[in-house]
């Protein structure tokens, strides 16, 4: 409303200065002053007094007088009078449209039911890929050199056995197999190739062959460290492996240093000969080991952990498929998408719906954090706390503004990896009405192709994770170790391949904002996400190995 008040206002300032009126007569030396050399009758003096009247009304006066048909008003200053009213409504026009446009921020998006239509934007040049100078100035050197044996002592020479359980999904198996070899070379053991331990969400009896090729994995590794398929044979008991204390290490602490290992479980090693290791989820720091050791954990990542060789050709067919759905070679995308019941309840964080779905939704984390949840009454404020510091993970729709923004068309192909969305077919809605070309490995391959996959969870997991990988562009909703394992291989492939990580702390602050227009969030995202594809980045303190490895595993070209 202040917007239309100005306008108004400046409006009156323009008329009052319209050459229609004049508050003073004219006297100007080339007319005579008729006032001293023709009396004027008293007839002739009202009239003046009226025309006097006349020429001293404002500029509305004329107006009203246009229409309400005053005879008194000359035929020109009609014309220029209905100029100006037209100008008039015009201009309040323009003010009332563009105060309207405001209000329907921040980003003048329709919403027809659940289907949001957004404003197209051009597409950018370099919409699929990074820049290829700043892709050319690192590459990958943590791979094997054939030929360099390092000083690997015979089985019955290192110190000992050590053992692990890899817990958790899939690529939380995956970072905790990478460590265990590390702690192996950090102690002179043997490593018992760890057994992928059933999780409580997962519910997956999966283990190490059935994954991942065994016989690379020991090959590639026999000049770095000892590993053997199973539990020595002289040892008897092996359930005693983690039921026994005496032959359990415990209380490891997270991002625990090289040395802890050597002061506090090497000579427990060495006593017992074979030690479990538990829990191991994150007990291996990143900038408090040699750097030796962070240079394994890599070649053990991206060289010797391979997945099977079914695994790795459906992948292959899935991406194919995907570059080639509309019958041309075509870029695509994988999507991340985090946005599961368990996540959501375990964010904490606040998202629009119904009064019956917030009460479902309280019900769930009650039952399931109830530490968490307490009496609910601080749910609310640390939601917004959370939201602002960008820990909530992205909703459907906010992904599907935030793509569209960056310039990606509707045409995009869209490769969709995640579990069972909250909310159903409505939450995503408005992302297959911006994004129709959207599947996901079940609307891609036949039941068949994928019933062979379907009794093992990690198998299908597995399948996500390549056909990501393999994606022109891979895009994040949230954290989580699927999205820094990927994002890290990419950047250790070369960085050409984007990834891009959006900056939820930001877009927050933006998708709050109601007097954003379309124009400047499209600014915003751009701008923001510069720097955010997975190009790369120099390492610090506490970095996180797995989604950054440039100075441990790459080396500059």
């Amino acid at each position: 409303m202040a917007e239309l008040r100005h306008s108004t206002s400046s409006l009156g300032v323009r008329a009052s200065s319209s050459p229609m009126k004049r508050d003073a007569p004219d006297s100007s030396p080339l007319i005579p002053d008729n006032n001293n050399s023709n009396p004027t009758s008293p007839r002739d003096a009202e009239h003046d007094r009226h025309s006097s009247k006349d020429r001293d009304r404002p500029f509305l006066h004329y107006l009203c007088s246009f229409f309400n048909d005053d005879p008194r008003v000359p035929p020109h200053s009609s014309r220029i009078s209905l100029f100006l009213t037209f100008l008039l409504l015009f201009l309040g026009f323009i003010s009332i449209f563009a105060i309207f446009n405001k209000l329907n921020a921040p980003y003048l998006c329709k919403k027809d039911g659940i289907v949001l239509h957004c404003p197209q934007v051009k597409e950018s040049p370099s919409l699929w890929e990074n820049p290829h100078s700043s892709t050319t100035s690192w590459k990958p050197c943590a791979e094997r050199r054939d030929g360099v044996i390092t000083e690997l002592p015979p089985e019955n020479e290192t110190n000992g056995y050590i053992f692990i359980h890899a817990e958790g999904g899939l690529n939380q198996q995956r970072i905790a197999i990478c460590n265990a070899v590390a702690v192996a070379k950090i102690l002179n053991a043997t490593l018992i190739l760890p057994v992928l331990k059933q999780d409580q969400i997962w519910k997956d009896q999966t283990k190490f062959e059935d994954i991942f090729d065994v016989d690379h994995f020991i090959d590639y590794l026999k000049y770095d460290v000892r590993i053997v398929r199973d539990i020595p044979e002289w040892f008897t008991d092996k359930n005693e492996l983690f039921s026994s204390i005496r032959r359990t290490v415990k209380n490891i602490p997270k991002y625990a240093p090289a040395q802890f290992y050597i002061d506090n479980v090497l000579p427990r090693v060495k006593e017992k000969k074979i030690m479990a290791l538990k829990p191991f989820v994150d007990r291996l720091g990143y900038d408090n080991v040699p750097p030796e050791i962070n240079k394994l954990r890599c070649r053990v990542n991206y060289h010797a952990l391979k997945f099977l060789p079914d695994i790795e050709q459906m992948a292959d067919s899935l991406a194919s498929r995907m570059r080639n759905r509309t019958g041309n070679s075509n870029p695509y995308m994988a999507l991340h998408l985090r946005f599961e019941k368990g996540m959501v309840g375990l964010s904490f964080c606040d998202f629009v719906g119904t009064r019956e779905e917030k009460a479902k939704m309280a019900e769930y984390r009650k039952k399931e954090w109830p530490r968490r949840y307490k009496n609910g009454s601080h749910l609310w404020q640390l939601a917004l706390q959370k939201r602002k510091e960008g820990r909530c993970p992205l909703e459907p729709g906010e992904v599907a503004v935030i793509l569209r923004a960056m310039g990606y068309p509707k045409e995009t192909q869209i490769y969709v990896a995640s579990g069972q969305v909250y909310g159903g077919q409505n939450r995503m809605a408005p992302l297959r009405n911006m994004f129709p070309n959207l599947v996901t490995k079940e609307e891609l391959a036949t039941k068949e192709e994928l019933d062979g996959f379907r009794k093992h969870v990690t198998s299908l997991a597995a399948l996500d994770f390549l056909v990501c990988l393999k994606s022109d562009v891979f895009v994040m909703t949230h954290g989580g170790n699927f999205a820094k394992l990927i994002i890290g291989a990419r950047r250790y492939m070369g960085h050409r391949q984007k990834s891009i990580k959006p900056d939820k702390g930001l877009m927050s602050k933006s998708f709050g904002d109601p007097y954003m227009g379309w124009a400047s969030f499209v600014e915003d995202v751009v701008v923001t996400h510069q720097t955010r594809t997975g190009l790369p980045e120099e390492t610090f303190p506490n970095y996180d190995l797995w989604e950054n490895p440039l100075t441990p595993c790459m080396c500059k070209a």
